[in-house]
């Protein structure tokens, strides 16, 4: 693919623009408490969107409209289930997270539970974001290879070098405002594409709507063959079901607004309380409107292609090709010169709002939860701050390094042995949060034994997976509910053994939703 000039304009100065803010607030970072959260003095709106650019990443760009070509609406429906965690979040978790000083999620995990505990979740966050942000770079050099020509070991270094330098001289407040900036880019680029899906379409959106309804492709269903099924709404284990996705939704997006750094990290930069809950559900009715835009995407393109079909869209639409294809192949092939560099710069802007925040919170959690906690002698905080861009530096690194390991695969073993480790060590951990919130009993003991029994229980699932266990120890379960099976493992393991074995004596206080009551009460 070769861009015309005003494309490569348009491009240019995006990246442009998304620099300068980083050497923009380059001035400002002379303390941890601004590079790591602005000085708490975010406005709810501001933290809101650049929630929604964390959030949405090349999935959202790619895999939704991918997704929505090829079958329907069903990877829609657990993404229903946000403003119910979030609100949850906002007034249940959030408290929790805003008390004292507070900048990482992993600080209630060790006055809840012990230091042990808060090592162990900020060390899993760190290596699940490692694992991310090269597979992100990966996804982001393959468009970068394809723009440019470049050399795909080259699309990676400057894509993670560029990513890097305004992050890590920008800190969180420049990562906030070019998430936001992204949020707004990837919405234009959107726009633009069905634009030009409508005015090419002689009946216009009504056609798209006719087109899509006559064959199933605004349904929650599944493809099963080459049929939509509409997905069956009861409750199971062993099939997809409407309400099963739906309770996968909200152990995901309850994981997301507790135990996920990256997220908690702006719930502390917000100014207020207020401010905090303003984000969340600025980002609750921001996520869901674009979420669905860009499923409806990938139905227009469904319908574009059924009037003027090719044979790449057609190979696409059989499985011969790869899903996510299809809104890159339509760029490339049907946007007008100018428009195209604009969507370009939306799909780099879906990928670096989720790269630059991981190196920013993984900085942080660092130095808060690791480095300064068990520093022997207290430092000034200048030497905190020159640390925290030494680490952001060396994540960059180990992020390039991981990206061009992928590339150079020849399988996806390494991917895949990435993945189940980080699955391995990270699974339950947001049943430790619900330990600590909902219950006074539990110190590091029982999660412990949680922590290794939920161990167990991912690899059973992974070996199953993989076909390597004996006949009758098969999955009884669709691997889809992993995570809901592993944190309710998690919970209910840390609280029989702590009501039996592991009894806690000294009591939680304000560290659970019955202490906070209890205080409430005496006041």
């Amino acid at each position: 693919m070769s861009l015309s000039l005003p494309d490569l304009l348009a491009l240019i100065g995006y990246l442009i623009i998304v620099m300068a803010i980083g050497l923009y607030f380059s001035r400002k970072n002379t303390s941890t408490e601004e590079y790591f959260v602005g000085g708490r003095s975010f406005s709810g709106w501001v933290i809101g969107l650049s929630l929604v650019g964390t959030s949405i990443s090349s999935i959202t760009f790619l895999a939704y409209p991918g997704d929505a070509y090829k079958t329907a609406w069903l990877r829609y429906l657990p993404n229903l289930m946000l403003p119910v965690a979030i609100f949850v979040a906002a007034y249940i978790f959030l408290p929790f997270f805003r008390r004292g000083n507070t900048i990482t999620a992993y600080e209630y995990l060790e006055d809840r539970f012990g230091p042990s505990i808060r090592v162990y979740g900020a060390l899993t966050f760190i290596l699940g974001q490692l694992v991310r942000i090269s597979i992100i770079l990966y996804l982001l050099s393959l468009l970068i290879h394809e723009l440019t020509g470049l050399s795909p070991e080259m699309s990676i270094i400057i894509g993670g070098v560029f990513v890097a330098v305004y992050t890590i001289v920008g800190g969180i407040d420049a990562v906030i405002w070019t998430d936001v900036l992204q949020t707004i880019v990837l919405m234009v680029g959107g726009l633009f594409c069905l634009a030009v899906i409508i005015g090419s379409l002689p009946g216009g959106l009504e056609q798209i709507l006719s087109i899509a309804a006559e064959h199933g492709k605004l349904a929650f269903a599944e493809l099963k063959g080459d049929e939509l099924i509409p997905v069956d709404w009861s409750f199971s284990l062993q099939d997809k079901t409407g309400t099963m996705l739906l309770l996968m939704g909200l152990t995901a997006w309850l994981t997301e607004y507790s135990a996920n750094q990256n997220t908690v990290q702006r719930f502390c930069a917000s100014k207020s309380d207020a401010e905090a809950r303003k984000a969340m559900f600025v980002c609750a009715f921001t996520s869901l409107p674009i979420w669905a835009f860009y499923m409806f995407l990938g139905t227009a393109l469904y319908v574009f292609f059924q009037v003027f079909p090719t044979d790449t869209a057609t190979q696409i639409l059989n499985g011969e090709q790869k899903a996510e294809q299809i809104l890159p192949y339509f760029i490339n092939h049907y946007l007008p010169s100018g428009v195209a560099g604009i969507v370009i710069a939306a799909a780099l802007a879906a990928a670096m709002s989720s790269l630059d925040s991981s190196i920013n919170a993984i900085s942080t959690v660092s130095i808060i939860d690791i480095y300064k906690r068990f520093s022997k002698t207290e430092k000034l905080d200048r030497h905190y701050l020159t640390v925290a861009k030494i680490i952001a530096v060396l994540v960059s690194i180990i992020m390039i390094v991981g990206a061009i390991l992928l590339m150079n695969a020849e399988t996806k073993t390494l991917q895949d042995t990435a993945t189940i480790l980080v699955s391995i060590v990270s699974g339950g951990v947001l049943g430790i949060y619900l330990l600590g919130f909902f219950t006074e009993q539990g110190d590091a003991r029982a999660v412990w034994s949680g922590l290794i029994l939920t161990a167990l229980f991912t690899i059973w699932t992974i070996l199953a997976k993989k076909e390597l266990l004996p006949e009758g120890w098969d999955l009884p379960f669709d691997l889809y509910y992993t995570a809901i099976i592993g944190n309710l493992l998690m919970f209910l393991t840390g609280f029989f053994m702590s009501h039996v074995i592991f009894q806690r004596h000294s009591p939680v206080g304000e560290l659970s939703v019955w202490g906070r009551i209890k205080e409430k009460k005496k006041l």
